[in-house]
């Protein structure tokens, strides 16, 4: 009867730290095509957890056993297993939702000017969400311009992504669940689907290939976002989650010393910055090393002609289709195409005509590649 009782007491503590290894940054659990059976795991937990703790009960009531401690040890390291996979090494344990998201304005903000942010403008509303905050809440709800918004940003494949809250129609809940290949991973509350933070697509679970609807967003820096929309409103920083933003400029600037986080300053590397784009179906990578050098960088994508520039900041970046057969010019944050000046939102300063914004997404390249195998360089 010990052999049965160490089977149950083996088998869970193995389940409980499977169900952990594969949906966290374990070593080499993001490397592998291992989705489909973390899911499996995670969808029938309360089915392995019932019959593996049945073995242990079994084992343990018809042993007898010489000491106290001869059981004791066992079951107390078992709880401490079981404490930490669920309470301590959980997603959403370690990463909490604000409360609400609190809003200010440009006069009242808080937030440093040089601060990296993801911006986004909705029926003549803006509003813009700093990545020192999202980096840690991977992702908060709001709503801008009367539309439902999901501001998501992860930090280990160094992207946001913005999207409607919205699953077969209706407004929908999410939670933290853990990571795929190094990308963060949310949970719907009605299907119990895992979604991508990188595609909104669905890659488990009854929605699986359903993607949220994107939402148009830029990244910039703060500064920069209000001098294109001076009356936007900033996220602030959620009083009970300030011990956990990072307070310095290491990550943003790419100075990170952390395994996941760091940066490769060559170019084409895992950990390399690249400026991804998408036009038609068909997607992009511009070297940022090359962009900082050139502030501008072109390219044909399909059947349009696009380019993507950098703005004084060396921070703040943008992408547009260019409609015209004249070539671009670029100085002191100022488009020329074709004789006409254009702003770095595209705005014309001296036309009526808007330059057409491209999607863009600054991103670490071994996440751009793996999402998007097909992307160009």
């Amino acid at each position: 009867m010990k052999k049965i009782f160490y089977f149950g007491f083996i088998g869970l503590i193995l389940f409980e730290i499977a169900n952990v290894y594969f949906i966290m940054p374990m070593p080499g659990s993001q490397r592998m095509n291992s989705i489909d059976l973390a899911y499996f795991l995670y969808s029938w937990r309360w089915l392995f957890r019932a019959l593996l703790t049945l073995i242990l009960l079994i084992g343990l009531f018809k042993t007898n056993w010489k000491s106290r401690w001869t059981i004791s040890i066992p079951l107390l390291f078992l709880a401490a297993v079981i404490y930490m996979a669920n309470f301590r090494m959980a997603a959403d344990a370690m990463f909490k939702q604000p409360g609400h998201v609190v809003l200010a304005t440009a006069k009242t903000n808080m937030v440093d000017s040089k601060r990296l942010v993801i911006g986004i403008v909705n029926n003549g509303a803006a509003k813009a969400y700093p990545i020192r905050f999202l980096g840690y809440h991977h992702f908060v709800y709001d709503s801008i311009g009367g539309k439902g918004i999901l501001v998501t940003y992860c930090t280990v494949c160094r992207t946001g992504r913005v999207f409607e809250p919205v699953v077969n129609g209706k407004k929908e809940e999410f939670r933290l669940v853990g990571m795929d290949h190094f990308n963060a991973m949310l949970e719907d509350a009605t299907t119990r689907s895992w979604w991508r933070q990188s595609t909104g697509e669905a890659i488990a679970g009854k929605l699986k290939g359903a993607k949220l609807n994107e939402v148009f967003s830029t990244q910039t820096t703060l500064g920069q976002w209000l001098q294109l929309y001076p009356a936007s409103l900033i996220m602030q920083a959620d009083k009970n989650s300030t011990e956990k933003y990072d307070t310095t400029y290491k990550y943003e600037d790419g100075k990170s010393k952390s395994k996941l986080t760091g940066t490769d300053s060559l170019s084409w590397k895992d950990k390399s910055w690249v400026i991804g784009v998408k036009l038609d179906g068909i997607y992009k990578a511009f070297d940022w090393n090359e962009l900082k050098q050139k502030k501008l960088l072109q390219a044909r994508v399909g059947s349009s002609n696009i380019f993507v520039i950098l703005a004084r900041d060396d921070r703040s970046f943008f992408a547009f289709e260019n409609p015209f057969s004249s070539p671009v010019d670029f100085e002191n944050d100022t488009l020329r195409i074709a004789g006409k000046k254009y702003k770095l939102s595209g705005q014309g300063i001296d036309t009526s005509f808007d330059l057409k914004r491209v999607k863009a997404y600054q991103e670490f390249w071994h996440s751009w590649q793996t999402f998007q195998p097909n992307s160009i360089k």
